[in-house]
């Protein structure tokens, strides 16, 4: 077996294509952040991203997507900005994951998103928890009928408030794969503000990002795309959101909503008809990713595993990320799964997230 690594930009048209037929192939790797389009697009922006190209009896067998920072230290491609992790490969390949890193150049990398049970990482899996999704593989009726009977209290009350919505501030439409550059600004400057009132970091104030997305945004093809969705009321824009989809599966990335819509419950409603033209476009799933948010229960009614794992080989600076990372991760975790701890710490950020915003003019005017 032999691996060795390029840059997304080196790889050639034989290898794209074996790429795309391996995801195609195993359900397990239906996921658009493991595609070579995405792999492509981050490597225009960032040159730090990597790719291992497996090969067994000069057959490619596989590839390992990743990103190689300083000192040595690796990181999944995207890192925390994504929701799927892992090697594009038959489900049955298992490599030497040292030699791996080895050849990757890289002393240690953690993964939170990672592809559960592939058997290269699988003994390095910490921790194996479900993503929520929304099945719509019998279509969107069979879909609803299965929020309806699990949830019909919720359901009744989004759609009581999707019709007051309607009565007092216009007709409710949706726009379903928006080309518009504009709708997507706006998008984004909802996020934006989510970000900064919640007190969590900005990530659209870091420019390659902000390119990332409009990049992908303008990609069309069958098995690869960027979707942008927008409910309206009336004219006025309400709730949005942005993801990437394959053939299949619509992955969950940037929802937003306008803050001066919230009494309406706009995101749940926007998700309700993003599934509903989803169905009627064929695709089978709404990957929502891993979290405990209340909404996602009830809208889900499937589930898929991802895992946690962190694979190092023996190094001073592969010791010095542990030490930085892993006790984080784990506190995290433990506050993930607790609903009184995680309601406290979501207080403490949103109050950090006022107080900013409340320093924010003063600031500017220094």
């Amino acid at each position: 077996m032999k691996i060795s690594t390029v840059r997304p930009r080196d790889l050639g048209e034989s290898e794209i294509v074996r790429w795309r037929e391996i995801q195609k192939t195993f359900p397990s790797l239906d996921n658009p952040f493991l595609s070579v389009d995405f792999a492509l697009a981050m490597g225009r922006l960032r040159n730090y991203v990597r790719v291992a190209v497996i090969e067994d009896g000069g057959e490619i067998v596989g590839f390992f997507p990743h990103e190689r920072h300083g000192f040595g230290i690796g990181r999944p491609l995207g890192g925390s900005l994504t929701t799927c992790h892992g090697l594009i490969s038959a489900p049955e390949l298992k490599i030497d994951p040292r030699e791996l890193l080895r050849t990757c150049k890289v002393s240690a990398i953690d993964f939170d998103h990672l592809v559960a049970g592939q058997p290269t990482f699988a003994p390095y899996e910490t921790d194996v928890r479900p993503a929520p999704v929304m099945d719509l593989s019998g279509g969107f009726d069979a879909y609803i009928e299965q929020v309806r009977a699990t949830s019909a209290k919720n359901y009744k009350t989004v759609r009581y408030k999707e019709r007051k919505l309607g009565r007092e501030q216009g007709e409710i439409r949706f726009s379903w794969d928006s080309p518009d550059t504009g709708t997507l600004r706006t998008l984004l400057d909802w996020k934006s503000g989510q970000y900064q009132r919640t007190g969590r970091v900005d990530r659209f104030a870091q420019p390659w990002i902000v390119r990332l997305v409009e990049e992908l945004h303008s990609l069309r093809s069958d098995d690869f795309a960027g979707v942008l969705t927008m409910v309206y009321a009336g004219d006025t824009p309400v709730a949005g959101h942005f993801g990437l989809r394959t053939a299949h599966t619509l992955v969950g990335w940037f929802p937003a909503y306008d803050p001066a819509f919230a009494r309406y419950s706009p995101g749940i409603m926007h998700h309700l008809h993003m599934a509903e033209h989803a169905a009627d476009a064929g695709l089978h799933q709404v990957d929502m990713g891993k979290g405990s948010r209340e909404y996602k229960e009830w809208l889900k009614t499937g589930v898929l595993m991802v895992a946690e794992a962190r694979i190092s080989r023996p190094s001073p600076t592969a010791a010095a990320q542990w030490l930085r990372r892993v006790p984080v991760n784990r506190l995290r975790t433990v506050v993930v799964d607790n609903p009184t701890l995680f309601r406290a710490a979501d207080r403490l950020l949103k109050g950090y997230g006022r107080a900013r915003s409340a320093l924010r003019p003063r600031s500017a005017a220094q």
